[in-house]
């Protein structure tokens, strides 16, 4: 199911991601405000990893389980399985504190991160890019993030915690495409999913002890969705994805997450969206344009400096 494939394919699924992943930021904005923080992502990626291993187990929907050695396996849980278990906590108590489009816009700055670290600074044109791509991004973020400041609420930590998620992200992209090579997007979801709900195991009973939890239907139909579509079908698709693109080209799908994570959040949670968001929005897009090298296309590679 998930053997080498046409980059139309590639397109269609990670805008398939782009729609379950903006449906699943406005529903564990909703989780959040009832459940602990990392209850959520805890039971989400133990549930959703294991249904993943037992669907490869016992059917061929996902394609088949690869032995692991030792090294692969302790990679899994001190690479993978840790960075997605810390970034999904930042993410899930950025959520709490702001709005889940202002959480997926700063997630959209991942790629600019992601082109910084696949290239140190030098004196090209491609460089040159790379880094004004960055200055744009961080304009944006800035006018994201100031009137969060300014107002004197705690708004402002739900503000860093989303551009702390965007970095954690980023981590986990570059750890995913280093673990990919020995494993399929679907297993090194799984694997990594249900090692990231374990390491937070601990951390989310105690929450539990503390702050007890509310039980009702609609909490457990929106986990479930969360975990099943934007859990395993989600995360199959974009590691899939990371394993046969560059980490940065990947990335630039992330762009489309704020308007799906918009549409969703002003349909189910009638969230407002702030006067800065467009013009944050214009900023990080066009920074990230610019970062993947498609500003070529734009004007035309013959008006542009060669390296």
């Amino acid at each position: 199911m998930f053997a080498k494939k046409s980059n139309s394919a590639i397109v269609i699924s990670l805008l398939t991601v782009v729609i379950l992943w903006g449906g699943s930021n406005a529903a564990t904005k909703y989780l959040v405000a009832s459940w602990p923080p990392i209850w959520v992502g805890s039971t989400r990626f133990l549930c959703a990893g294991l249904l993943m291993l037992g669907i490869m187990r016992w059917t061929r929907w996902l394609g088949t389980l690869t032995p692991l050695s030792a090294q692969l396996k302790r990679d899994l849980w001190f690479r993978g399985g840790l960075s997605l278990a810390v970034y999904i906590v930042v993410f899930n108590w950025a959520l709490k504190f702001t709005s889940a489009t202002h959480v997926a816009l700063y997630l959209g700055t991942s790629p600019v991160w992601a082109l910084l670290w696949e290239e140190r600074p030098a004196r090209t044109w491609r460089s040159a890019q790379r880094y004004g791509a960055a200055a744009l991004a961080v304009t944006g973020v800035f006018v994201l993030f100031w009137p969060a400041l300014k107002s004197g609420t705690t708004r402002w930590l739900g503000e860093a915690l989303g551009i702390a998620t965007s970095l954690m992200w980023t981590v986990y992209g570059r750890q995913s495409r280093a673990l990919g090579t020995d494993l399929s997007g679907a297993e090194l979801s799984a694997h990594t999913m249900w090692r990231a709900g374990l390491w937070l195991l601990p951390f989310a009973l105690i929450e539990v002890a503390v702050k007890g939890l509310v039980w009702r239907t609609d909490l457990v139909l929106v986990q479930t969705y969360c975990f099943v579509a934007g859990g395993v079908i989600a995360y199959a698709l974009w590691n899939n994805a990371l394993r046969q693109w560059p980490t940065s080209q990947v990335f630039l799908f992330n762009n489309l997450i704020p308007l799906s994570t918009m549409l969703w959040a002003q349909a189910c949670l009638k969230e407002p969206v702030t006067p800065t968001f467009w013009l944050a929005m214009l900023l990080i897009v066009t920074g990230v344009t610019l970062g993947q090298g498609m500003w070529q296309r734009v004007v035309g590679a013959r008006w542009l400096p060669q390296e």
